[in-house]
C-alpha cells in the first residue's frame, strides 16, 4: 500500500496537481514574505547592538539568542492572543490569514537573523576597527559597510532563517487555521492528510518539502564555498 501511495504522489507531482501546487506556492508566498521582513528588521537590528555600547546590552544579546529556541506554539499563542477578536490588534481582521502566518513565522525567523548577524558583524567589526578608527568613520556609517562585507554569511543565515520558517507546523496551524484554499500550507496539509489517510498528497508534499530543505542546505555550502575563497 505504502510503495503505490509514493507512486500515486509521483504522479501528483509529474502531473503539476492543482491542489498539490496551490499548498506549494502559499508555503513559498508566506515563508518568503516573512523572512523578507524579518531580514529588513532583523539585519539592522543585529549590527545595532554590535555597534552599540549601552545599558543592558548583554541582556538584550542574551534574549536574542535565548529567542533562536523560541517554541513554535509560544509564538504561535503570541500571535493569537493579538490577533483574536477579544486582542489588541483583533479588529485588523487577519487571524486565519496568511498575514496572521506571516507575523507568526517573523517573530519566529528574526532572533536567529538579529542574533547571528550581530555575532558576524562583531567579528568583522573586530578585524576592521583600526581602519575604521583612521577613516574617522561614524558607527552609523560603518553598519552598511559592515552588513554590505558579511552579505555572503548573512544570505547562509538567512537561508537558514528560510529553512525555519518553511518546516514551521504549530505556529501557523494555531493563526492560519489550516484552511483548505487559503491558508493550508505544506506542513499542516501532510499533518493533515496523513490524519485523514491521504498518503499519496501528504508523501508530494513531503518529496517536495525534503527537497526545499536540500536545497537551501546545497545553496548554504555554494555561498559559504563561495564565500572562502574569495577570502582566501
Amino acid at each position: 500500500m505504502e510503495n503505490n501511495a509514493f507512486y500515486v504522489a509521483l504522479s501528483l507531482l509529474l502531473s503539476l496537481d492543482s491542489s498539490l501546487i496551490q499548498i506549494v506556492v502559499l508555503s513559498l508566498q508566506v515563508s518568503l514574505m516573512a523572512v523578507s521582513i524579518a531580514a529588513v528588521l532583523g539585519f539592522p537590528l543585529g549590527a545595532a547592538v554590535a555597534l552599540w555600547q549601552f545599558p543592558g546590552r548583554g541582556g538584550v544579546i542574551v534574549i536574542l539568542n535565548a529567542l533562536m529556541g523560541l517554541p513554535p506554539v509560544v509564538a504561535g499563542l503570541m500571535v493569537y492572543l493579538l490577533l483574536s477578536r477579544a486582542g489588541p490588534l483583533g479588529e485588523w481582521g487577519l487571524l486565519f490569514t496568511p498575514g496572521a502566518m506571516v507575523i507568526a513565522q517573523v517573530i519566529l525567523v528574526l532572533p536567529i537573523l538579529a542574533a547571528l548577524s550581530r555575532q558576524k558583524v562583531e567579528e568583522m567589526l573586530g578585524e576592521y576597527r583600526e581602519q575604521f578608527v583612521s577613516l574617522g568613520m561614524s558607527r552609523s556609517r560603518m553598519m552598511p559597510t559592515l552588513l554590505w562585507d558579511a552579505r555572503f554569511a548573512l544570505l547562509t543565515v538567512l537561508l537558514a532563517g528560510f529553512g525555519r520558517a518553511s518546516a514551521e507546523v504549530g505556529a501557523v496551524m494555531m493563526v492560519g487555521g489550516n484552511i483548505d484554499g487559503v491558508t493550508r500550507v505544506m506542513t499542516t496539509a501532510i499533518v493533515l492528510e496523513t490524519g485523514k489517510g491521504n498518503l499519496p498528497l501528504a508523501l508530494g508534499l513531503g518529496i517536495v518539502l525534503l527537497t526545499l530543505v536540500m536545497l537551501i542546505n546545497a545553496g548554504a555550502y555554494m555561498i559559504g564555498e563561495l564565500s572562502r575563497r574569495r577570502t582566501g
